[in-house]
């Protein structure tokens, strides 16, 4: 497993406006996935729409804390706990606005600059939908 970190500056003060997008199905339905929905500590994740094929991942909430971070393992990695994924805010020392720092686990060198792109467009689409 090979372990990646992408920081992303995001234009706000506030941790409040970041934890609503990351940290629950309406807010990751705005960026991540093109459905999102939440049963218990459960999320499930469907890109694509109705008449199109759809790739649909479920994805376990392991450790939350509110404004700071949320720790999430796919079903597929229930076997490699540690090959979690997660979402953290962290205030920048310099220009004191907010950083959302991604970490996610790949298999291989390939997988790791495909996750990489898959990450840049969804943190695109972020910045896109929410102006952060």
């Amino acid at each position: 497993m090979q372990k990646l970190t992408i920081e992303y500056p995001l234009s706000t003060q506030s941790p409040k406006i970041v934890w609503e997008l990351i940290s629950n199905a309406h807010g990751l339905q705005k960026w991540l996935a093109d459905t999102v929905t939440e049963e218990d500590d459960t999320l499930t994740f469907t890109w694509g729409q109705p008449w199109t094929e759809r790739d649909t991942k479920q994805s376990r909430v392991i450790d939350i804390e509110k404004y700071d971070h949320i720790r999430l393992l796919w079903d597929y990695h229930e076997e490699t706990p540690e090959a979690y994924w997660e979402m953290r805010i962290e205030k920048s020392e310099l220009t004191g606005h907010l950083n959302l720092l991604i970490t996610d686990y790949a298999a291989d060198d390939d997988e790791a600059a495909d996750l990489r792109g898959l990450w840049d467009a969804n943190l695109e689409r972020l910045h896109r939908v929410s102006g952060l």
